[in-house]
């Protein structure tokens, strides 16, 4: 399950960093980590990520990333493709990050165990993890951004 999400991204993401994975273990457990209290302003953010995030690689436009499948990335670029409605996902993202809370103790389990999988020394993970104050939320590396050009919104399944 985990193992399974994280090669998938590990072949759709070679350059990807042990923060890059971080992150995702950390949105797949915790959700989009923060929340929107004010509906207009993520309205605005959204609107300019879409006429900033310009071209990226393949990616599906439904992205699961937790081991139940409920949680997900919704990849920009292929959403819009498809026809995707922005106002409902506008409405799962904000929803989401307001009313559905993680489990830090579950990120902590779920690191471990990505951990011992050896994508990364496991020395250079725990040192990572230490290196954070808690287990917060990161932004992907620098790498990441240039090579793949992120753009994404968290949302459980279920919102959309």
């Amino acid at each position: 399950m985990l193992e399974s999400i994280l090669q998938s991204h590990l072949i759709r993401y070679p350059a990807m960093q042990i923060q890059d994975m971080y992150k995702l273990i950390h949105q797949a457990v915790m959700g989009s980590g923060h929340a929107v209290t004010d509906l207009e302003t993520a309205r605005l953010l959204l609107e300019q990520e879409l006429v900033d995030m310009g071209d990226g690689i393949p990616e599906p436009w439904l992205d699961p990333i937790s081991v139940d499948g409920q949680m997900a990335r919704v990849h920009l670029r292929p959403f819009i493709a498809q026809g995707g409605d922005l106002q409902k996902l506008l409405n799962a993202f904000v929803r989401t990050a307001n009313e559905f809370h993680g489990d830090e103790a579950a990120l902590k389990r779920e690191w471990d165990i990505a951990t011992h999988m050896e994508f990364y020394p496991p020395a250079e993970m725990r040192k990572f993890i230490q290196s954070l104050p808690g287990f917060t939320a990161v932004h992907h590396s620098k790498i990441f951004i240039q090579l793949y050009r992120p753009a994404y919104r968290v949302i459980l399944q279920r919102y959309l």
